[in-house]
């Protein structure tokens, strides 16, 4: 005999679960997609809720037994505490859930606070068990879902459920999808497919929330499964790939396994890729073979050119490897675009102002997203910097509303200088400034504009996607 569990896993009612993004940079949100397609192929329905996209309605959560809130990103746990609030308001007797890496950080000031349970970076199998009880116990009437037990277990990641389980994502059930992030081409805008091909990383820079959880280890998806996805996201529509990978090159046979096959089925599909700049430097050969099959530009967290600065965040690379790469990239017209941290406890006024002058030298003027002159160093819980000798000086205490330790520059002044940053980012955004335009208003802050010549670089449409990434 069929039971209510079985009705409910078969037919897969879409109000009962109810995934939540709130910020995934400006991309259709693996956090939502990737957990749609396993539940999904186990036979659940879930409905789709981005709220980077879509306004909350008012009865959003009314129906759900299970609210789960997907936190790959730091600003997106903040905007889902804040989020997991009206749910709870608005639907007391459902189970109130957070997943991903950020979730498994903040577990401690989540549950029971915020939250009914926390599931980590892996988070996929633990989620399809957490909906098959709640769906029995519904169809047993024996509880609220509100107080059934997510599975509390921790898998190493080389073992763990994840890894067993079909990731493709379950395109096509978001709302608004035309609001996602395009390719920018000079006026031309092109959609884009946000594809991963691993998880985890095999570095342990101290900044990053990743060694925490991963512990220096990632994985690959299998490259068909991968395949497929690109095949759907064309299917969509996208005319561009961006690689979701926290660093495409830990494997660059995989990268060049997955990109060769990618070029061959689509041959003018373009992408883009994010990887650490000692990657670059050592698979120069794989760069180049990247760029011969479709690669448009690549991000790479330069975060520094301060040898100090880059020696405290254990980046793994030197001011000089930045500037060779920097350098490499414009002899093969290749557009790299750096993500910053520049203000940390270690960076000085005089070594800030020289990040412009070194922006301004090599030509980079156009490639860096003037939110990235004003990225404060954010220490979340498990970072590797709490117990880091260079931290210990500046560090404070945890802040609970910001889910990150509080810390304070030497150098007073330095902190007034972010500020000001800050604001004109923002302005430069809210008004849509040229990158250059940016660039000159944010140096003037630094100070003394020193004569440095300007590399001249050709003309042409420099790519890039029209969210500015941000962590």
């Amino acid at each position: 005999m069929r039971t209510r569990a079985d009705h409910l896993q078969a037919t897969g009612e879409p109000d009962r679960i109810l995934l939540v993004s709130c910020y995934e940079l400006g991309q259709e949100p693996l956090g939502l997609t990737v957990p749609a397609g396993v539940l999904s192929r186990a036979g659940f329905s879930a409905r789709l809720l981005d709220l980077a996209v879509s306004p909350i309605t008012p009865d959003a959560f009314a129906h759900a037994d299970l609210i789960a809130i997907s936190t790959p990103m730091h600003t997106a746990l903040r905007l889902g505490a804040q989020v997991a609030t009206i749910a709870r308001r608005a639907n007391p007797d459902a189970h109130l859930c957070f997943f991903g890496l950020y979730s498994e950080l903040n577990e401690s000031h989540l549950v029971p606070a915020v939250a009914d349970s926390c599931l980590g970076a892996e988070f996929e199998g633990p989620l399809l068990s957490l909906a098959r009880r709640i769906a029995a116990t519904r169809a047993a009437g024996s509880g609220r879902p509100r107080h059934v037990t997510a599975d509390k277990r921790t898998t190493p990641v080389a073992r763990s459920p994840g890894r067993a389980l079909d990731l493709t994502p379950l395109r096509g059930g978001l709302a608004l999808r035309e609001r996602y992030a395009k390719l920018a081409l000079g006026d031309e805008r092109r959609k884009v497919g946000y594809v991963a091909t691993t998880r985890g990383c095999k570095h342990l820079c101290r900044h990053c929330p990743l060694p925490p959880v991963y512990q220096g280890s990632f994985y690959a998806h299998p490259a068909a499964r991968v395949l497929d996805d690109i095949a759907a996201a064309v299917e969509d529509g996208a005319r561009h790939i961006t690689f979701a990978d926290p660093d495409f090159l830990n494997g660059p046979t995989h990268a060049l396994r997955v990109t060769r096959e990618m070029a061959r089925r689509f041959p003018s599909l373009t992408f883009d890729y994010t990887s650490k700049v000692e990657h670059l430097l050592r698979h120069d050969h794989v760069v180049g073979e990247l760029q011969d099959v479709g690669n448009l530009f690549v991000v790479s967290a330069v975060e520094s050119f301060n040898d100090g600065v880059l020696a405290a965040l254990r980046k793994g690379h030197t001011r000089a490897d930045a500037l060779e790469v920097i350098r490499r990239f414009r002899d093969r017209d290749l557009v790299l675009r750096p993500t910053l941290v520049p203000f940390t406890p270690w960076e000085t006024r005089a070594t800030y102002a020289e990040i412009f002058d070194i922006v301004d030298g090599e030509g980079l003027a156009d490639r860096v997203d003037p939110v990235q002159y004003s990225i404060r160093l954010l220490v979340p819980e498990g970072s590797l910097l709490i117990d880091a000798d260079e931290m210990r000086p500046h560090l404070g205490t945890f802040d609970e509303a910001k889910f990150s330790y509080a810390w304070a520059h030497p150098d007073a002044a330095m902190d007034q200088l972010q500020s000001g940053v800050a604001r004109e980012a923002e302005q430069s955004a809210r008004t849509g400034a040229q990158p250059e335009e940016a660039f000159a208003r944010i140096r003037a802050l630094a100070g003394p504009v020193r004569p440095h010549g300007s590399r001249t670089r050709r003309a042409g449409r420099v790519p890039r996607l029209t969210e500015d990434w941000f962590c």
